[in-house]
């Protein structure tokens, strides 16, 4: 497989995607969390549609990205956007798909006034640092804290 960017449809998240969902997580993280993502979807759609996104191909979806705009949380400003999740079939994945789903959801921050945007990534998450890397991010001025209970 080479690009499949021609190929790829993207749109916005629906609850209907929530088994597609709960196959993309199973399939990369190794657990079926159903009830977590039905949440996470939920939680979505009562938020902007134009934050949380799938990518089709023939009409299976095969990756998603969920995303949103600050609403003053933790005193970021309404300017900030985050990216929370990215997941991509393995079979689909470094074919250009990430990429396509991270343009349209900053396209789509843009339009709501955001000119920043956030993530979190841990540090031994190589393949994801180097994504977020080639997509421009650098360390930011945000400092992650961590307290074991």
């Amino acid at each position: 497989m080479k690009d499949l960017s021609e190929a790829i449809k993207i749109r916005a998240m629906a609850y209907a995607d929530l088994d597609a969902i709960v196959r993309i997580d199973k399939e990369v993280l190794g657990k079926e969390r159903p009830e977590y993502w039905s949440m996470k979807i939920e939680n979505q759609e009562s938020r902007s549609p134009l934050t949380s996104l799938v990518a089709e191909m023939k009409g299976t979806v095969v990756g998603f990205i969920i995303g949103d705009a600050s609403g003053w949380e933790y005193g970021i400003p309404n300017t900030v956007g985050w990216i929370d999740t990215i997941g991509i079939l393995p079979q689909y994945q470094r074919h250009g798909i990430a990429k396509l789903l991270f343009k349209e959801m900053i396209g789509n921050l843009k339009t709501v006034g955001v000119d920043t945007i956030y993530t979190l990534v841990n540090w031994k998450e190589w393949d994801l640092l180097h994504f977020f890397d080639k997509m421009g991010f650098r360390k930011g001025d945000m400092i992650q804290l961590e307290l074991k209970i």
